[in-house]
């Protein structure tokens, strides 16, 4: 993907993401591993209603 270039994520990559991050994996660590902004992952653990469903 080029800088730049808008990442898509499926609402079930996204459920997987906030399981992990619930589950204690740090920020950074799943951040590297789905090449997501901090921005984009802060905006979705804000948005998190009582459940994941985006």
């Amino acid at each position: 993907m080029t800088k730049g270039e808008r990442r898509t994520y499926t609402p079930e990559v996204k459920e997987q993401m906030m399981k992990l991050y619930e589950s204690g994996k740090s920020k950074s660590d799943i951040m590297a591993e789905y090449d997501l902004t901090p921005t984009a992952f802060n905006t979705w653990i804000k948005k998190k209603p009582n459940n994941w469903i985006f």
